[in-house]
């Protein structure tokens, strides 16, 4: 029998006379035999009907040798909860015509699936996250070119405008894209303040083509999220594709760190949102990882001893989970997958606990 995390199996066929569980795994009290996969599902949604930490899928997934790309799962597909040697077990059953409707087009005659896999997460929710870089350091900001001016002296530009930017490398692209520099984040557990900066919000402002070559540069705004200003940097324009694909799993090592910034500014962070976190790359981050969200127990007062004047803390309280999806070096984006509770700036997050 093979065995196969769902989305490792792009990359690792482990072959094996046993099942192996990385972690115990407790099933949702009211999970189901079954269950049909319908058009915008993820994965996360999906394991949270059979598993109480839906992160540990990869860890019961049992691959069927006769399903080609079993870590692609479509609307119509049936996942099956079953039990090896009285562990759980999911598996897969195509659905339909093989989980994949198809259209036939003219004159080639191709059959093209109409139904995409369902991604591991809401993928609209990140998108704009994964497809502009979004953090930037102190020495990407001054090695960076910058708007010096805009047609017509105007202050703030939008599409169709011409900007004229200094300090442009046009040797290998014509198509950059413009950023605003907005606030630093800051690590609130750093000793001195030159740490404390671990980088610098990078606001996506517009896209730009290279009209003409010089110093300043002319370019030409072709595409406008918000008004252009004096003063945005202008770095070359990224490839939008992105994997919508996430492996799920805990990081190695007990890892602590805290949530330092809410995207949007809201004051209740819920499921679904993104914050960022002051753990990176240099701190063993990748993408994918799966963190426990803590709140500081409080201090109380012990009425019963010592006449009131005592005081105790009670023990931190799991409040959520959450998954990154976009580290930098420094910090990292991640987006709220369960919250028990209002998830508050500054709470902790570490490795989960076995």
């Amino acid at each position: 029998m093979h065995l196969k995390h769902i989305l490792f199996s792009v990359l690792l066929y482990i072959s094996s006379a046993s099942f192996i569980l990385a972690q115990a795994i407790e099933l949702n009290p009211d999970h189901p035999d079954s269950y049909t996969v319908v058009k915008d599902d993820t994965l996360w949604d999906i394991s949270s009907e059979f598993l109480s930490d839906p992160w540990l899928w990869p860890e019961i997934w049992h691959v069927n040798p006769n399903i080609q790309n079993p870590h692609l799962i479509y609307p119509g597909d049936i996942i099956r909860l079953g039990f090896v040697d009285g562990q759980p077990v999911l598996s897969l059953e195509r659905g339909g015509n093989g989980g994949k409707p198809v259209i036939k087009l003219s004159p080639n005659k191709r059959a093209t699936p109409i139904n995409q896999a369902i991604p591991t997460i809401p993928v609209s929710v990140i998108e704009q996250f994964l497809i502009r870089p979004r953090v930037l350091n102190q020495e990407d900001i001054d090695n960076s070119a910058y708007i010096v001016a805009s047609e017509d002296g105007r202050l703030i530009s939008g599409a169709g405008s011409k900007l004229y930017a200094r300090d442009l490398d046009t040797s290998d692209t014509d198509l950059f894209s413009l950023y605003h520099i907005g606030d630093p984040y800051i690590d609130p557990s750093a000793e001195n303040k030159k740490e404390a900066i671990l980088g610098y919000e990078a606001t996506h402002v517009a896209d730009v083509k290279l009209e003409r070559e010089g110093d300043p540069s002319t370019l030409l705004i072709t595409h406008s999220k918000r008004e252009a200003l004096i003063g945005d940097r202008v770095l070359p324009r990224e490839d939008n594709s992105f994997d919508q694909n996430f492996i799920p799993r805990a990081p190695e090592g007990d890892l602590k760190g805290q949530i330092i910034h809410v995207v949007d500014g809201v004051s209740r962070i819920g499921q679904y949102q993104v914050v960022v976190l002051n753990l990176g790359e240099e701190d063993g981050i990748e993408s994918g990882h799966v963190m426990t969200i803590s709140q500081a127990g409080a201090v109380v007062r012990d009425t019963i001893k010592g006449k009131g004047n005592e005081t105790v803390t009670l023990p931190d309280e799991e409040v959520g989970t959450l998954m990154i999806f976009r580290p930098y070096e420094k910090v990292s984006y991640a987006l709220i997958m369960k919250a028990l509770r209002d998830i508050r700036l500054y709470d902790t997050v570490s490795t989960p606990e076995p």
